[in-house]
């Protein structure tokens, strides 16, 4: 371990270059989720259920993943562990349990794009809301400050949600749809504590440290988890995993890879987010903002390229709030440091 003091992962303003990476994987992810989960995806002669694309997806997720630790050489910052004479990484309780926490997120996030009758823009913005409305409880419970830009853009995230709940039939959802968002919310207040706790501060070593034990355990215990359904588990959503590693229609397999690898990209960037030593008041927002802008942009898409309706006006208000909510986050701290220049 070098005996330099450390410093904080990639820099002051690293988080919003981080931001702009979950962006630009976000976009394409959450469209081909719809588009597939649709049927509208060309040379798809029907809609996929959104279990069937979980397991090649979250393989290639697996595969992305390995390789993107490879090829930073961030494994050596894992803790290690002499096994059958070998050193390898392995994580510690804490982490390995963050990385449960991030396995149903990971899953939960895919399943919530596949749900009939509710738009990317509409789930995006129960799900980003519900993890805005953690972040300042997260930020009480581990002691953290929290700085007035990060208020002002948390107010206008939560502004978004109660504008897009206005719509007539706003609020109506399905049974299974309000499960998936609330196993997504409770694996994330858990997640967003261990990270305070362990990671978030400025010593990059400790930070790239929770990050590489977290990924171990994130995306292989999905795959475990797909390989146990589709092998001992009945019902239709058993069914649709076990038909996504026997029989996924030859042209859904690309997208559905594709799927997979933006997923992980989404993972890493959006976890860096998280990571900054910020307060999570303000590293939350950056990551959910940027995930609603991609939902605005995948559906805009999905309109032009596939005929499916647009947003409606109440859910483009929403992300218009979203938009104040990033000026106001970006603005925020360069005003902060100006101030504190001519003090």
């Amino acid at each position: 371990m070098s005996a330099k003091p450390s410093r904080q992962l990639g820099g002051t303003h690293a988080i919003w270059l981080f931001a702009f990476g979950y962006f630009a994987c976000y976009v394409p992810y959450s469209a081909l989720t719809k588009a597939l989960s649709k049927g509208v995806y060309p040379g798809l002669d029907e809609p996929l259920p959104g279990p069937t694309l979980l397991p090649i997806a979250t393989l290639t997720s697996l595969a992305v993943m390995l390789a993107f630790l490879t090829a930073t050489g961030w494994w050596k910052y894992a803790h290690h562990r002499v096994i059958a004479g070998r050193s390898l990484p392995t994580p510690t309780r804490w982490t390995a349990l963050s990385g449960l926490c991030t396995s149903a997120i990971l899953t939960t996030t895919t399943l919530a794009y596949t749900f009939d009758g509710v738009s990317i823009v509409f789930v995006m913005l129960l799900m980003r809301g519900g993890v805005l409305i953690l972040a300042p409880l997260v930020d009480a419970l581990t002691g953290r400050r929290t700085r007035w830009f990060s208020w002002v853009g948390l107010a206008l995230s939560l502004a978004s949600l109660v504008v897009a709940f206005s719509e007539d039939g706003g609020y109506l959802i399905t049974a299974a749809c309000a499960l998936d968002i609330a196993i997504y919310l409770a694996a994330y207040f858990v997640r967003l504590r261990f990270m305070s706790r362990l990671a978030k501060s400025d010593d990059r070593e400790a930070t790239l440290r929770y990050f590489v034990e977290e990924q171990l355990v994130a995306t292989p215990a999905t795959v475990v988890l797909l390989i146990v359904a589709a092998l001992v588990g009945e019902g239709p959503w058993m069914d649709s995993i076990r038909d996504g590693f026997l029989h996924l229609p030859s042209e859904a397999f690309l997208p559905t890879v594709l799927i997979g690898a933006l997923s992980q990209g989404t993972g890493i960037f959006g976890t860096l987010v998280f990571l900054d030593k910020s307060e999570n008041t303000f590293s939350v927002p950056v990551n959910r903002s940027s995930s609603i802008l991609a939902g605005v942009c995948a559906s805009a898409l999905l309109a032009a390229l596939a005929g499916v309706p647009m947003p409606s006006g109440y859910q483009l208000a929403g992300a218009g709030l979203v938009l104040l909510a990033i000026v106001a986050l970006t603005l925020g701290p360069a005003l902060e440091q100006r101030r504190a220049r001519s003090g």
